[in-house]
């Protein structure tokens, strides 16, 4: 028995329009094609509803849309984060001398090198034997690598001066946008290829540089093509690597030696910058003086007839450019700290930097019946009478003499062993003894001696001016205890200067003396300038704080070194960073003699572009120029990680040569 109800659902048309094709009289009528149907059009009401129902929809998918780009540009920002934390840590720790715009196939071929795989330019890589580096002087005949990716890290290894990759400072701040370890750690994209193509990382002449022709075609074609020809004459010094001398003042590798100094020889630079230090030259006994290696060092200099400018260097340095060798103070100076830690810088929670030696000690005799200052200078008198013979033929031609951390006119205020990170206030260095005793004193003659003490409220050395009761807007910088404070610290770091200067003055009677300044542009943007204040220089944007320091040094002649960072500052920046803030434009009005020197090693075009519009500037109606400029490397020119034209175009335009027609 057939079900009625499922009878009736397959013969009941639902729609009368399409009629059963079973009770078609003509039986063909199904066969025939038939056309689709015309919806009807929606009217009142309903039409009302349909709209609304699409314009929601569009909406909708609007919203959606820019959800998701929000998500996808916080995706890239956390992908560009990660990869810069993981370019700064293989640069500063892998010895991997990664392009300034690397991205991870830069990464995976320094790494498949590393394994001993080659990687050509293209993206082949097989597993050969590197070919050996021909003699340096063929200069035309050089190991084969990839203008793309880096240089294998135990080709760097076994470099003959033993320098490590990358020169950059020990700051490892590498999650902030201005960090000084990671300025170079960007992501490279689309726009910046046509600059990475003139980014090698393979050493000088090799296959992987372009032809001089048609770098030299590119470079005139660019924005800074031509443009320094005829300009004033910037000689150029090349920093040395401090590695080439042990701590038992022997030269390490003379070969190596002779090697790099005839690259250098071939750029046409002016002359090399040697590091002289404490540590090495008077180690172990107090005033006996060794400089064999140094002598040693000197004479080949001399043999290759060029310009030599010394580093008395008066402070500790562990940093990537002695190859690894860490250079302490002297042993007989640390010996007399473990009894009298004063001696020493301070922070507010007590603990000692070894840097460099407080200058609270400066008139103390402390240092085995000695002073401070007597120190210095009887290293210096020793060293003017050692290589006599170098200061009369005029091979010297200026002598730098250190004045705090890292040679630098400053307090150690950033020191990394304490656990400061790019952008951090610091902390202010004056508690120990013999600065708080000169502090008290200068309080009670003020007529406030409850004001012999250091502010309690001035953070810590990560803090952030705004975190702070002592740094933050109208906070007590500038208040009248904060004003009292800040005007003795300066004064102690001018008074050092001007002692050890004037001692300085008489054991190099007629050298050019040259004083490096530091380069402290985070938060400058702000009212208190945090860390320029306790770095020692009392500059809010009240005060003048550069220019008392110049005329003390104005006095006694000298030739202001200014570390120049060389950056460009994102719009949004959140330490509030103004490299170009720092000018040295003030001295130069103060008619003092101005010479640079980079911060921070460079690897392409822009960079040394940017130095070379430091040095000479082209808006300047009064056509002021750096006496000099001192280079730093990245690592020795026999394998760098620039290629040989670039720097040579760099040191072209430091020249004045470059000119459109040249080719």
């Amino acid at each position: 028995m057939s079900n009625p109800h499922h009878h009736i659902s397959n013969t009941q048309d639902p729609d009368p329009q399409f009629p059963n094709p079973n009770d078609d009289p003509n039986p063909t009528h199904h066969l025939q094609p038939q056309s689709n149907p015309q919806p009807r059009r929606p009217r009142g009401f309903a039409a009302t509803s349909a709209a609304a129902a699409a314009t929601g929809t569009i909406n909708k998918s609007r919203k959606e849309r820019e959800k998701e780009k929000e998500r996808t540009k916080l995706r890239e920002r956390h992908r560009r984060a990660i990869t810069s934390r993981m370019l700064a840590g293989l640069r500063q720790y892998g010895n991997f001398p990664l392009p300034v715009r690397a991205d991870m196939n830069d990464v995976l071929a320094a790494l498949a090198r590393q394994a001993g795989w080659t990687v050509e330019p293209d993206g082949t890589t097989f597993r050969q034997t590197p070919a050996p580096v021909n003699n340096a002087s063929n200069m035309g005949t050089y190991q084969v690598m990839s203008v793309e990716s880096p240089v294998s890290g135990s080709s760097f290894r076994n470099c003959s001066t033993r320098a490590s990759v990358d020169c950059q400072p020990s700051v490892t701040r590498i999650n902030e946008s201005l960090s000084p370890a990671s300025f170079d750690s960007i992501v490279v994209t689309e726009s910046d290829t046509k600059v990475d193509k003139f980014t090698s990382t393979s050493p000088m002449n090799s296959a992987g540089c372009l032809e001089a022709g048609q770098l030299m075609q590119e470079l005139h074609c660019g924005e800074h093509g031509g443009s320094f020809s005829e300009t004033q004459y910037v000689p150029v010094f090349v920093m040395l690597s401090s590695g080439v001398i042990n701590n038992f003042c022997q030269l390490m590798d003379p070969d190596g030696v002779k090697q790099e100094l005839q690259q250098l020889k071939s750029l046409k630079i002016d002359g090399v910058v040697v590091n002289c230090w404490w540590g090495i030259v008077e180690s172990w006994v107090p005033q006996k003086y060794e400089w064999s290696g140094y002598r040693e060092l000197f004479k080949i200099i001399r043999d290759f007839n060029m310009k030599l400018q010394v580093v008395m260097a008066f402070h500790e340095n562990g940093g990537s450019d002695t190859g690894g060798m860490f250079i302490s103070l002297p042993q007989w100076v640390l010996e007399i700290g473990k009894d009298n830690q004063d001696i020493f810088f301070t922070d507010h929670q007590g603990r000692r930097n070894t840097e460099c030696l407080s200058w609270g000690i400066d008139k103390e005799r402390v240092l085995r019946g000695r002073t401070a200052i007597e120190v210095y200078f009887d290293l210096m008198r020793s060293f003017r009478t050692e290589f006599d013979d170098l200061f009369t033929d005029g091979l010297i031609s200026a002598v730098e003499i250190g004045l705090g951390a890292s040679g630098e006119l400053k307090y150690p205020s950033f020191s990394e062993r304490m656990g400061w990170r790019y952008p951090g206030i610091g902390e202010f260095q004056c508690y120990d003894k013999y600065s708080l005793q000169n502090l008290r004193k200068a309080a009670t003659s003020r007529g406030h001696s409850f004001w012999a003490k250091g502010p309690d409220n001035a953070g810590f050395y990560n803090a952030k001016p705004h975190e702070t009761g002592f740094f933050c807007e109208r906070g007590d910088y500038d208040s009248y205890y904060g004003r009292f404070f800040l005007h003795w610290y300066r004064q102690v770091l001018i008074d050092h200067a001007n002692n050890v200067l004037t001692l300085a003055s008489l054991a190099f009677e007629g050298i050019q003396i040259v004083v490096k300044i530091p380069s402290i542009y985070w938060w400058y943007r702000t009212s208190s300038h945090a860390a320029e204040l306790t770095a020692g220089y009392y500059n809010p944007t009240n005060q003048d704080g550069y220019s008392p320091v110049f005329e003390v040094l104005k006095k006694h002649s000298v030739t202001i070194k200014f570390v120049s960072s060389g950056l460009q500052v994102p719009e949004t920046d959140d330490a509030l960073a103004d490299p170009e803030g720092l000018s040295w434009q003030s001295a130069w009005d103060k008619k003092i003699t101005v010479a640079g020197q980079n911060a921070f090693p460079c690897y392409d075009r822009e960079g040394f572009m940017r130095l070379v519009e430091t040095a000479k500037p082209r808006n300047d109606p009064d056509r002021h120029r750096f006496s000099f400029f001192a280079f730093q490397q990245p690592s020795p020119l026999v394998q760098s990680a620039i290629c040989f034209s670039e720097l040579d175009y760099f040191i072209k335009c430091m020249h004045g040569e470059i000119n459109n027609v040249e080719s």
